[in-house]
């Protein structure tokens, strides 16, 4: 299977991807979630002012076949949601990198992002777990 992936993107174990605009910190889910997913039918994302942990459990993606957790790649504030996700979760089957980024984060220490992988690693990742 051929996945997209995005040059600009870290990427987290649990399918995240990651990029600092700007010093904030886009948060979505990658394009080989949304295709094991399937096809999405509803986003629950969290607030605006939320303040989240490294880690934390912050929005839920729902595809007719299952439901996956998505989780906070960095410590900090919710400062943008993606209300578009409301009306049109089908969007993350669409363009996961683009249109249908998740929530924005004013993170409290960019050094949390450290750890993630970059594109060639998260490949690697990815066709492993396709054996």
């Amino acid at each position: 299977m051929s996945y997209k992936f995005d040059s600009d993107a870290s990427y987290t174990k649990n399918d995240e991807w990651v990029r600092v605009e700007d010093d904030i910190v886009v948060i979505g889910i990658t394009d080989y979630a949304q295709h094991h997913l399937s096809d999405i039918v509803f986003v629950e994302l969290p607030a605006e002012g939320d303040e989240l942990s490294l880690g934390d459990s912050v929005a839920v993606v729902e595809s007719v076949k299952a439901a996956a957790d998505v989780y906070a790649p960095i410590s900090g504030e919710v400062v943008a949601v993606n209300e578009l996700l409301d009306d049109s979760p089908e969007l993350v089957n669409d363009d996961a990198f683009g249109e249908a980024w998740f929530f924005k984060i004013a993170p409290s220490d960019l050094s949390e992002l450290d750890g993630l992988m970059d594109q060639a690693a998260y490949e690697v990742y990815c066709e492993e777990r396709e054996e």
